[in-house]
């Protein structure tokens, strides 16, 4: 991760939350000017326009906390259960962002059946990874990621309207994978952790 983009989302932070807790009009505009040259910042590092990049950070308000995306491993006869993504055609492990309500293994299990068909229950939390550390593409908001070893209960395959094919594949002839959501290193961390059970969680 750039140190550009790694200030400029800390500043984007600070914004947000300032923005959040300011009751002063003239603490306001000052905390919407470091949202304003952070964004300008990033602008100058991706082919985004500082506006959008603005107007995605800001869908939310409050204090600004980390995103939470959930993965599920699902092994069959030594083969990974993998989804492929209808947005950029690669392949990624089945999962998505948790959704208000939820709780972790309830978000991974729905979004194990909404993009591959098949049910499943989470058996394990295998890894509790920050997405910066973990040799993912840049992105604009700071993640935690939340793996899952997972055992298919039931159903099929079937795509979704965000995935356009499911499949199972060996681990040593993995297809393209969606490295912004999941890694080759990720899936074969998972593959050791669905063989021992007892293995701690990692985290960071």
């Amino acid at each position: 991760m750039s140190t550009i983009l790694k200030l400029a989302r800390r500043l984007l932070a600070v914004s947000q939350t300032g923005l959040h807790f300011a009751r002063e009009e003239y603490d306001r505009e000052r905390y919407r000017e470091v949202a304003d040259i952070a964004t300008r910042l990033l602008a100058l590092e991706s082919s985004h326009s500082a506006q959008d990049l603005h107007g995605a950070w800001f869908v939310e308000d409050g204090y600004a906390t980390p995103k939470i995306d959930v993965r599920g491993a699902c092994f069959r006869e030594n083969r990974i259960l993998l989804v492929r993504e209808r947005s950029d055609g690669k392949w990624t492990l089945p999962g998505g962002w948790a959704d208000v309500n939820d709780s972790p293994s309830g978000a991974v299990e729905k979004e194990i059946e909404q993009e591959s068909g098949f049910t499943a229950r989470a058996v394990k939390l295998a890894a509790v990874y920050d997405r910066d550390k973990h040799n993912h593409p840049a992105y604009l908001f700071h993640l935690w990621k939340m793996f899952f070893v997972c055992e298919i209960t039931g159903g099929e395959a079937r795509p979704s309207y965000e995935t356009i094919d499911v499949d199972f594949f060996p681990l040593d002839r993995l297809p393209e994978l969606s490295t912004g959501r999941t890694t080759a290193t990720q899936i074969l961390r998972m593959y050791e952790h669905h063989l021992r059970r007892e293995l701690p969680t990692e985290f960071d």
